[in-house]
């Protein structure tokens, strides 16, 4: 899957006519933590405040020129995309049937709905969700929106652009995984710039099934995804975007989910800015990788806001959430 830079800025006009662009800053108490010049790219800023916002626009806009007569789209989710798909499916005047796992983030939930989403809880995780997701969408003739696709790529691919064109030369940018459309997104824009920029991309420890497919070099399902960074929450790697990233990424890192935690208390001590587990995954990796990049010029991407009041109040107390 490669695209061209015309490719990428033609998805970027799109994108710009349903959001602005995303800031991007250097925090100097990040900096003074971690010894790099640490740059954010603050996706949490964009309207569902998460980067899903940008995939989902060039879809449905790829959806509406190229299959007309769809009455809607059928996904599943954790939440931000779902958020994502809904704003910009209703946006066009279809319907949004958007399933997730029992026992999904209650918050996440409502503002799906509030997106306009027909809501479906099914199964104990995203997985068994999306496969009944993809089931159903036959029977009610809704085009099924997989956790990654060309057009979810060329849309995602977009916040990369914008980072890599407004901060300085990164040395390395730091891209947490779950499906796999941010770190192939960052990897496309990347290489559409020509930039060298080392990327390397952050899967949690209990759901490290990308770090163990690249090593593997094929794809590695996991018995289970027990981590409360639910963005990351995924048993079975999506082959196409392991291709990407086992290709293009320098390396995949682990952290774990008390890592994780500790990295959401950071960013809201030192930036005070909300992040959920997935969303702060980069940071808690590029504080485990701090001696190591000392002196360098480092991205992380701050994917997410979208975490629940309850699970934020008990981190900030000091706890890390058992999923």
């Amino acid at each position: 899957m490669q695209f061209s830079l015309d490719d990428l800025d033609a998805a970027l006009a799109v994108v710009h006519r349903h959001m602005a662009p995303t800031p991007q800053y250097a925090w100097p108490q990040l900096a003074a933590r971690t010894g790099a010049e640490v740059w954010v790219k603050h996706e949490n800023h964009g309207p569902v405040g998460a980067f899903k916002a940008r995939g989902a626009i060039t879809f449905i806009d790829w959806l509406k020129r190229t299959h007309p007569d769809s009455p809607g789209i059928i996904t599943a989710t954790r939440g931000n995309h779902g958020q994502a798909q809904a704003r910009a499916a209703t946006h066009a005047g279809l319907r949004a049937v958007v399933y997730v796992p029992r026992g999904n983030s209650p918050e996440k939930n409502a503002a799906m709905r509030a997106f306009g989403a027909d809501l479906r809880e099914f199964g104990a995780d995203f997985d068994e969700a999306r496969e009944e997701a993809m089931r159903i969408a036959k029977a009610e003739g809704l085009f099924p929106v997989p956790p990654f696709h060309r057009e979810l790529v060329r849309g995602v691919a977009t916040y990369a652009l914008e980072f890599f064109r407004a901060a300085p030369p990164l040395d390395t940018v730091y891209v947490p995984i779950g499906c796999g459309s941010g770190i192939c997104g960052t990897i496309a824009a990347r290489d559409a710039l020509g930039l060298s920029t080392r990327i390397v991309g952050v899967v949690s420890t209990q759901a490290a099934g990308a770090k163990l497919s690249v090593e593997a070099g094929h794809v590695v399902e996991t018995p289970d995804a027990r981590t409360f960074a639910d963005g990351m929450a995924v048993r079975v790697p999506v082959q196409a975007a392991l291709d990407i990233y086992r290709a293009g990424a320098e390396r995949i890192v682990a952290v774990s989910d008390d890592q994780i935690a500790e990295a959401i208390r950071v960013y809201f001590a030192d930036i005070h800015n909300a992040a959920e587990g997935a969303g702060a995954a980069g940071l808690a990796a590029l504080l485990s990788e701090a001696p190591a990049m000392r002196g360098k010029r480092v991205g992380v991407i701050l994917s997410g806001a979208n975490i629940d009041s309850e699970l934020f109040a008990g981190i900030l107390a000091g706890r890390t959430p058992i999923a």
